[in-house]
């Protein structure tokens, strides 16, 4: 499941297993034994992964499914904007 969550933030990032590795300070192989679920991240490791991919750690851990969107520095009608854009695109699903 974590392993699963890994692949799929990163794929969805668009960035290769040797990018995030250097994002972190890991190594490839590590995140490749990560996503074939080898091994698991640490706790320390774990909360990286979440801060990279602005993610909470009950998100990658698959406690909690809703995805939040960081508006952070958007103006109030930018974020207006981008609320009615996710509610159209929710609503065409």
């Amino acid at each position: 499941m974590l392993n699963d969550k890994i692949k799929d933030l990163r794929k969805a990032a668009g960035i290769s297993q040797i990018e995030l590795a250097n994002a972190i300070g890991v190594s490839k192989q590590c995140v490749s034994n990560w996503e074939n679920d080898n091994v698991q991240p640490s706790i320390e490791m774990l909360v990286k992964l979440a801060a990279y991919f602005k993610v909470s750690t009950d998100c990658m851990l698959g406690l909690e499914t809703k995805n939040y969107i960081d508006a952070t520095g958007l103006t109030e009608s930018e974020t207006a904007h981008i609320v009615l854009l996710i509610k159209d695109l929710q609503s065409n699903s």
